[in-house]
């Protein structure tokens, strides 16, 4: 070859080259802003899903760290009001021992008085040891007498009740001794 053509054909291979080295500098930007923006599509979604977590997992804890301090807050109040529960105390003492002691005069009364009433009835019930008879009935016996008494009073027997009671209001001058029906007799 000549050297004239050698110097175009080595022109036109690094030309060649050239072109090539621009079009892959022109290129290969795009191409890294492409893998970018697919690399950010695959990791986006989980990104995204991580921030949430993350938010959710903030709140938790600054919820939890609100429930620490109210229950730091509630333990120095209850530290705080121990004098309160210590009077409290001392008056449950003092109410258990009054109830005690109400409790024991009440059984104490209510055995003074059983002891009382018990000695004073077997005391006298030990000295009577009666057998009873059984009594008849005295109801025929009062009637049949009361109609003798008044069969023996006089003129006042036959008349009814009424009668009898004027007759007592106005006693007879005949004879002043008599006795007189009260309206109580049994009939």
């Amino acid at each position: 070859m000549s050297r004239g053509g050698e110097l175009v054909f080595k022109t036109k291979k690094t030309s060649e080259k050239i072109s090539e080295n621009i079009h892959i500098f022109a290129n290969d930007p795009s191409l890294a802003f492409f893998r970018v923006q697919e690399h950010v599509r695959k990791v986006s979604p989980a990104i995204f899903e991580k921030r949430d977590e993350v938010f959710q997992l903030q709140n938790n804890l600054q919820g939890h760290c609100y429930d620490m301090e109210y229950g730091i807050q509630a333990l120095r109040t209850i530290e705080k009001s121990e004098s309160v529960f210590d009077n409290i105390q001392e008056m449950i003492k003092a109410s258990i021992f009054l109830k005690q002691q109400l409790k024991y005069e009440e059984n104490r009364k209510k055995v003074k008085k059983e002891s009382t009433k018990s000695s004073v009835y077997k005391r006298f019930s030990a000295h009577l040891a009666l057998d009873l008879p059984e009594l008849p009935d005295f109801g025929g016996v009062m009637r049949e007498t009361s109609q003798r008494m008044e069969n023996m009073i006089g003129p006042t027997a036959g008349t009814s009740r009424t009668e009898a009671t004027t007759s007592q209001a106005q006693p007879q001058a005949s004879n002043p001794g008599e006795l007189q029906r009260s309206y109580t007799t049994l009939h």
